[in-house]
């Protein structure tokens, strides 16, 4: 989803994910490299002893490891139904090495790829029926889940939806969500929700605003997405969920690319809503 970090960064990736090959048994395989933002990650295809596989590998500074974001996937296998449809999780290693912590990650590989290889849609896509039905289901049953997990906390919700929407938020309807829905994390024709570190729980109409949102440069199947989805958006309970899926995107335009790409279109339907807001 991200271009390659600066060399020292990929070079430390790079040989960090050759200790865990050593670690796992695993050999490299066709596919290339997956970053993660800012080098954070890196992940690709493997071949295991049994099987075809997937490796993600995570980083973060020793004493900064743990938390949400790193425990997120292997909570996830643990809490979350199978009835969800996502990467089965085959085990991991946590090591440490020149002042940094790691963790890699073996999942079952999916063949079904991303429907777009970038998170905010640059062109139509054709999903059939079944596909957006198997969404609705996925989204239904984690909503069931009961977790501690936070994947937007009301902090935030308080200080930043206000400074960047000018909207004050109202009462919080809480769900659990995917946390980061979007269009490189959905694969198809068959779906599977990949990604799993910053699930928890969030405003309603939270994960379909996001998907909502990453549509926007593709009018016309923007409007697909808010119809599959106008049972929750729209509606008063999905407002907060709307509001900060929004506030999000604003506050990461400076940092990555295609948000500020895609910040534009986000501030107009940001106008739509304070209009809905006042009448």
């Amino acid at each position: 989803m991200f271009t390659a970090p600066e060399p020292a960064v990929r070079d430390r990736m790079l040989s960090a994910r050759g200790h865990a090959y050593a670690l796992l048994g695993l050999a490299a395989a066709a596919g290339g490299e997956v970053w993660g933002y800012a080098g954070r990650t890196l992940s690709g295809a493997v071949t295991a002893p049994d099987s075809p596989a997937w490796l993600r590998l995570v980083s973060e500074l020793t004493g900064k490891s743990g938390g949400k974001l790193w425990e997120g996937p292997k909570e996830a296998s643990q809490a979350v139904p199978p009835s969800v449809p996502r990467p089965q999780l085959l085990g991991w290693c946590d090591w440490s090495a020149d002042g940094w912590d790691y963790r890699a990650e073996l999942y079952q590989h999916v063949d079904t790829p991303p429907v777009f290889h970038s998170p905010v849609l640059g062109r139509s896509v054709d999903l059939p029926d079944v596909w957006w039905h198997d969404l609705h289901q996925a989204l239904d049953r984690l909503a069931l889940v009961s977790t501690e997990r936070q994947a937007v906390r009301e902090q935030y919700i308080r200080c930043r939806v206000p400074e960047f929407t000018g909207i004050t938020p109202g009462e919080i309807t809480w769900t659990t969500a995917h946390g980061d829905l979007h269009w490189a994390n959905l694969t198809g024709p068959q779906l599977t929700l990949m990604d799993w570190e910053g699930w928890g729980t969030a405003p309603t109409g939270y994960d379909a605003a996001n998907l909502y949102l990453h549509s926007l440069p593709v009018p016309e199947f923007a409007e697909r997405v808010r119809k599959e989805f106008a049972h929750v958006l729209g509606t008063a309970a999905a407002r907060v969920g709307e509001l900060t899926a929004c506030t999000e995107i604003l506050q990461a335009a400076a940092r990555v690319p295609f948000y500020a790409d895609l910040a534009d279109v986000v501030q107009q339907h940001l106008d739509r809503l304070r209009q809905g807001v006042r009448s």
